[in-house]
């Protein structure tokens, strides 16, 4: 397929993203909306013309560290306490914590700009993930106060958590509409397919990690190494130049990527995707636990997670394809086609009887995943005001979060009650709720336009 083409400026461009109003602009890339006909490039060679050649890189590994708190945390509070119910509780701790804490940063990053917020929540979340490792080592016995201190500390470990992959999004938004109005729509699936990507990459390379480590050298390492990794490179995220395009909207600095002075939101309206994404986590939450019974079954519990990567990897291969989706194919349409895919090919986890063909079924569940993503992602972004939409983001992404616990804890109670195929029926009925809920999006956004 050949890719739609761009004009991008003659010159070779820097690493920094133009700051309105400030003296960065000048020896910045060209703005975006400053264009010359001389090079045509793909819409993916485009976006680090936009955004500066380290940042696609700085966002994806910035990410990483979050994704692998939970399972770092739960590795290492189940090694040490030798118990998987407080591991589990642990575990849970954390994402209970960044359920409430990502709007909250989201919110503050609206109001007062990304690169203070951020800053600040990397060094807390340093603090907190490097006192659960002293905590959790230091505790001779885990009694009932030393589980509650422990599972506090987790909490906040979550709560902190930076949250770059939802601030990355933002970030996209307000650099693309500084482009001709033309550009925005294509530009705009384009990044947010990037994003997409780079979640399910961060997704399976996370938990491969921690194991990794925890096998190879101690338990404690997956979490220095992840607060390591906060401290450094979400620093190089929040102070990147790209955070000049979405400064607090309080901030008194005029033509701030369309983020407007008073408009407010319409909460049903984003509890549409936020409900979407609560059904996705439980989708990913549920397919996990019950593939972890369905691997016990043949005495490969350890072969789970390696399994289960299949389908984050066929995911991620179809999100990147969403770009190339034509602007005419509404979001929320795609929301529903998409979603009735995953409905009907989450009814196939209930065929395989060897890990073999498992693996052929996670393949194909896979497919439509990835997409599913990027589009209640980009319904979100249309249903928020340009200055509401860190927090709108974050709370997307919370709901990922709590839905995956919801839907870990189902199947688990299924698996161990009834076996694997009673928990892969909370999978299907996630995604069949995911399908209802693309009509519904539809209905909301009947009226509005797809891209800001």
């Amino acid at each position: 397929m050949t890719s739609p083409k761009f004009p991008v400026p003659d010159s070779p461009t820097s690493d920094a993203a133009p700051g309105p109003g400030t003296d960065t602009a000048r020896d910045a890339t060209p703005a975006p909306d400053v264009v010359a006909p001389a090079k045509k490039v793909g819409r993916y060679s485009m976006l680090p013309r936009i955004a500066g050649k380290s940042y696609i890189p700085l966002g994806l590994f910035a990410r990483v560290p979050l994704a692998m708190l939970t399972i770092g945390v739960l590795t290492l509070v189940t090694a040490v306490s030798q118990s998987y119910a407080i591991g589990g509780f642990a575990a849970g701790a954390v994402g209970v914590g960044a359920a409430i804490g990502a709007p909250l940063i989201g919110y503050l990053a609206d109001r007062l700009g990304q690169k203070h917020v951020l800053l600040v929540a990397a060094v807390l979340n340093a603090i907190a993930v490097g006192a659960v490792v002293v905590l959790v080592y230091a505790t001779a016995e885990f009694t009932t106060a030393a589980t509650a201190a422990v599972l506090g500390t987790t909490f906040l470990a979550g709560a902190s958590s930076p949250q770059v992959g939802p601030l990355s999004r933002v970030r996209w938004m307000a650099l693309i509409k500084k482009m001709p109005t033309e550009q925005q729509g294509p530009l705009v699936d384009t990044a947010l397919s990037l994003e997409g990507t780079a979640d399910e990459v961060t997704f399976v390379l996370g938990p491969a990690l921690v194991g990794l480590l925890a096998f190879m050298v101690a338990p404690w390492l997956p979490l220095v190494l992840a607060a390591a990794m906060t401290l450094t490179l979400v620093t190089m995220f929040a102070v990147h130049p790209t955070q000049l395009a979405v400064t607090g909207r309080h901030s008194g600095i005029a033509d701030n990527a369309g983020y407007l002075p008073a408009e407010s939101v319409n909460w049903f309206k984003v509890a549409v995707p936020v409900a979407g994404m609560v059904c996705m986590g439980a989708f990913f939450g549920s397919s996990q636990t019950a593939l972890t019974a369905f691997t016990g079954v043949f005495g490969s519990v350890d072969q789970a997670g390696l399994m289960y990567a299949v389908m984050g990897a066929s995911s991620a291969v179809t999100a990147l394809s969403v770009a190339y989706w034509p602007v005419s194919f509404k979001h929320a349409w795609r929301w529903t086609l998409t979603a009735g895919l995953m409905a009907a090919g989450a009814v196939m986890f209930l065929l395989p009887d060897s890990l073999d063909t498992m693996i052929v079924v996670l393949l194909l569940v896979g497919l439509p995943v990835g997409p599913t993503m990027v589009a209640i992602f980009s319904v979100g972004s249309v249903i928020a005001p340009p200055q509401w939409m860190g927090t709108v983001m974050t709370a997307l992404a919370s709901g990922v979060v709590a839905g995956t616990a919801l839907g870990s804890s189902i199947a688990g109670a299924l698996a161990q009650s009834s076996g694997y195929q009673s928990a892969f029926v909370v999978p299907i009925a996630a995604a069949g709720s995911l399908f209802l809920l693309g009509l519904a999006s539809a209905m909301v956004l009947r009226r509005q336009v797809t891209v800001r």
